[in-house]
Parts: structure tokens; C-alpha cells; sequence
């Protein structure tokens, strides 16, 4: 009876000790780590496109005859707000990267309204205008912050996925690397703006 509890005791050290090394734990601390910088993502994203219209409406009264900006720029928030993401998008690479042109898009025709702007000096001194050009510069700050915490958070992930042994873990469980941020397509090429 004695050597049989022995044997189940050192069974079962040993399957601890060999489970604990399979990494399982560790990849879902790394999967949450993910979910969670892509939600800070989520909420900056979202804190700009909240201020798109307060923007776009102070630009309407003294930029008329732009109506062209502010329907792209309109136009691009409501592709950005049409986009669901979900966990589906940040496990498949080709809908994060339309999500992520979405994003670029917009981001693109905010530069250009703001460029707008710069046409109209009234608008320019208006406060309220400034204070929207000021909260829309510190959102770009804290979306450029959030995407690199989502882009050394997804490293981390997609390195311990591909490592041995929790490579084997994660194949048995249906993890897979996560797409992550790249530069868009002539992004070290700086705009040109003209009027």
C-alpha cells in the first residue's frame, strides 16, 4: 500500500511538473495581455472618432466651399464605425489590415482638414477650434501609444507561440500568432498637401 501511494504521489509530481512546463498558463496570461492593449486601441480609436463630428461641424461654418474634405472626412468615420471588431479581427490578418486602412484613412482625411484649415484664419483663432485641434493632436498621441503597447504586447505573444514547447500547447489548443500594426504602403513618404 505504501509503494502505491508513493507511486501516485510522484504520478502526480511529475504530470505537475510537466503541465507547468507546457506553458498553457503563460499563453493565457499572453492572450489576455493582447485583448487588453487592443482594447486601449479600441478606446483611443473610438475618443477620435467621437471628436470627428464636433471637428467637422466648427470647420462647416467658416469653410464652406470645402465640402469635399468634410465628406471624405465624414464618409471615413462612418467606414471606421462600420467596421465590427471583434477577437475574429485580431486573429485574421485580413481583416485587421482592412481595419487597419480603415484607421489609416480617416486619419488621412483629418490631415487634410486640418491643412483646410489653415486657409481660414478665423477659424484658426477660434477657441473652440483650437481646443478640438488640441484634443484631436493629444487623441493621435495616445492612439500612436496605445498601438505600440499593442505592438510589443502582440511581440511577446507571437514569440512565446512560436517557442518550444508551448508551440505544441498552442497548436493542441487552437492559439495562432496575432497580426499585428505594419506602415502603411508609402508611409516614409511625407504628404503633400495643396491647394
Amino acid at each position: 500500500m505504501n509503494f502505491v501511494k508513493k507511486v501516485a504521489t510522484t504520478t502526480l509530481i511529475l504530470s505537475s511538473l510537466a503541465f507547468s512546463g507546457c506553458g498553457y498558463n503563460t499563453l493565457q496570461v499572453k492572450d489576455e495581455a493582447v485583448n487588453a492593449t487592443w482594447s486601449d486601441v479600441e478606446n483611443q480609436y473610438q475618443r477620435r472618432a467621437d471628436l470627428v463630428p464636433n471637428l467637422v461641424n466648427v470647420v462647416k461654418g467658416y469653410a464652406k466651399h470645402e465640402n469635399s474634405t468634410l465628406t471624405e472626412v465624414t464618409q471615413a468615420r462612418a467606414n471606421v464605425a462600420g467596421l465590427k471588431v471583434d477577437k475574429e479581427v485580431l486573429e485574421n490578418p485580413e481583416l485587421f489590415e482592412k481595419y487597419q486602412k480603415a484607421q489609416q484613412q480617416l486619419s488621412g482625411s483629418l490631415s487634410r482638414l486640418l491643412a483646410v484649415s489653415e486657409n481660414y484664419p478665423d477659424l484658426k483663432a477660434n477657441q473652440q477650434f483650437l481646443d478640438l485641434q488640441a484634443q484631436l493632436e493629444g487623441t493621435e498621441n495616445r492612439v500612436a501609444v496605445a498601438r505600440n503597447r499593442y505592438i510589443t504586447t502582440v511581440q511577446d505573444y507571437n514569440t512565446y507561440v512560436r517557442q518550444f514547447p508551448q508551440a505544441l500547447t498552442a497548436k493542441v489548443i487552437g492559439m495562432k500568432t496575432r497580426p499585428n500594426f505594419s506602415a502603411q504602403t508609402g508611409a516614409e513618404k511625407a504628404p503633400t498637401v495643396s491647394f
